[in-house]
């Protein structure tokens, strides 16, 4: 089976979980604002995590409490879709207006703890531009976050250098400054469409 099957799979899931609590749930979102990503308001869990980041530091999803945030399931070593995501969010994080350019940060989760040691996460990161930090954990607290937003990831059989493949949602989950999750996206959204998003999330929340 392919990554790309997988990949379609889990956000048909998603997107077919999200319409239809969204029609049970009518009335519950907000319904003043014509979001480009799918809201899902009041039909995810609040983002909740104990993981570790970039810097090897024990972290909580409390400890970025009062920002809207971007997360996103990914690996370092991921060879097309989790740069082209980074590239995509960086881009709608950067045009983001001066007072709000700190109130947006986004959360890459890497589901290879193997290989994507604090460090190595550190440089991935950071390649990527500001305000992203880069969490990861135990394989368990790992697949215990993402079956909580109901994706989940897989490992390819190694080859004779050690090296594997990681099957993964391309899923964005954006959580407003209280934790809540707010909106599902996918990257081919756009980096502008995103952008308004944020921008629309950042300045109702202020």
């Amino acid at each position: 089976m392919s990554r790309g099957f997988i990949e379609k799979q889990a956000f048909r899931a998603l997107a077919m979980f999200t319409v239809l609590l969204t029609t049970f749930l009518a009335g519950c979102s907000d319904n003043e604002i014509n979001y480009n990503g799918k809201d899902i308001s009041g039909l995810m869990p609040e983002l909740e995590f104990n993981l570790i980041n970039s810097e090897g530091d024990q972290v909580t999803a409390g400890d970025y409490s009062g920002k809207v945030k971007m997360m996103f399931f990914g690996f370092t070593s991921c060879p097309d879709i989790c740069p082209t995501v980074m590239q995509t969010l960086n881009r709608a994080a950067s045009g983001l207006p001066p007072e709000l350019q700190d109130e947006v940060l986004t959360l890459f989760v890497s589901v290879d703890p193997k290989r994507d040691t604090p460090e190595r996460l550190d440089k991935y990161v950071s390649f990527f531009g500001e305000n992203i930090v880069g969490l990861t954990g135990k394989e368990s607290q790992l697949r215990g976050l993402a079956k909580r937003y109901r994706t989940t990831f897989g490992y390819g059989e190694s080859n004779e250098n050690g090296d594997y493949d990681v099957s993964h949602s391309s899923a964005i989950y954006i959580f407003d400054r209280q934790g809540d999750a707010r909106l599902l996206i996918r990257p081919d959204l756009g980096a502008e469409k995103i952008n308004q998003d944020l921008i629309a999330l950042a300045q109702k929340d202020s």
